[in-house]
Parts: structure tokens; sequence; C-alpha cells
């Protein structure tokens, strides 16, 4: 399965699953849940945050979250 943490610069996916007890609360708030559309908008350096765009919003996730978030890719 993929993961956020694996999505090209302008990549769209589909959110599939994520383990709830490893999922902040806030992001779950913010919109990031299971159908909802995930773009990765911009990667940093040194494992730094990645920025997405989660059903219009902006969030910015670290790495180790982002790999815990199964997605499918829209091609």
């Amino acid at each position: 399965m993929l993961t956020v943490a694996e999505l090209k610069k302008g990549e769209k996916a589909i959110i599939l699953d994520f383990p709830v007890d490893t999922i902040p609360l806030k992001l779950i708030e913010m919109g990031c849940l299971p159908g909802n559309e995930v773009m990765l908008v911009q990667t940093t350096l040194f494992n730094g945050p990645l920025f997405l765009m989660i059903n219009g919003s902006n969030i910015a996730i670290r790495k180790d979250t982002a790999k815990e978030i199964l997605i499918e890719k829209i091609v």
C-alpha cells in the first residue's frame, strides 16, 4: 500500500485508512479522513514537514505521520 509520504509534488490521492491512535486529532478535524482527497503541495529538506492540501485546507504534517496514512493515487 502507498502512503502520503510517497507522494510526489502535485500528485493527488484518496485517503484509504490510517491508525486512529497515531494520527493527531487536529489532523482528523481538518479533514484527514478516509475518502477525502489529498495533494502534496511541497516538501522540505532534511526530512522536514510535508505541506498538503486536504479538501481545500493547507496542512503541514511530519513525515513520520505521513507514513501512517494509506492512500490510493488518482491517475
